[in-house]
């Protein structure tokens, strides 16, 4: 399973990427959360906006899956995905939507994300949060926040994403869970699926 997303992980324990054949991995990283997925024969798409990161993925997938076109793991932004509407069965977001810039940027990569995901697709997102975090009492979400650790992030709460997840008209799920790490800071599980007739 390599270095996975324990949260992804209950996914794919729980049977919810058995039919899934066209998997993106939005802000892929070095691939961490690719390994089994790979080698399990999926058909993993990635992007990250380090090319570094996308080499070391590439090497990852020539070793994994040597049959997979190199051309599916590219550089670039989650406001702007290169595939077409609905092409993609599961969309695998993991700690990068709180790197957006301000809620105009988050919903702008949310859009794109939901728009390759095909209709009955799942969507998987852990992301910061201020749920259960005591220290950021007060502060609001859907803006930057310091975290107590020193990092700054873009920062959601359980209303920001049951409204955007009606907008978007996803099904939710599982119960929104957050994760506090001893106070320092929260991640937040966010798991939708695009209903059958592919509302946006």
């Amino acid at each position: 399973m390599g270095d996975i997303d324990i949260y992804l992980f209950d996914q794919i324990a729980r049977g919810r990427f058995d039919d899934r054949r066209a998997v993106l991995d939005a802000g892929c990283g070095n691939g961490r959360n690719l390994v089994y997925l790979l080698s399990q024969g999926v058909n993993c798409y990635g992007i990250d906006r380090d090319a570094a990161s996308i080499d070391r993925v590439q090497a990852l997938a020539a070793r994994l899956a040597p049959g997979l076109p190199q051309e599916q793991f590219v550089t670039g932004e989650l406001d702007r995905l290169p595939w077409a509407d609905g092409s993609m069965d599961a969309v695998i977001c993991s700690a990068v939507l709180h790197f957006s810039q301000d809620a105009s940027h988050f919903l702008a990569q949310l859009s794109e994300l939901w728009r390759v995901l095909a209709p009955g697709g799942l969507f998987f997102a852990r992301l910061a949060s201020t749920i259960g975090l005591e220290p950021l009492r007060g502060t609001r979400a859907g803006q930057c926040a310091c975290l107590p650790d020193g990092s700054d992030r873009f920062v959601v709460d359980e209303a920001l994403l049951l409204a955007w997840g009606e907008r978007l008209g996803a099904e939710l799920l599982d119960p929104i869970k957050a994760t506090n790490v001893q106070e320092t800071r929260a991640m937040t599980t966010w798991c939708l699926r695009k209903p059958a007739g592919g509302a946006r």
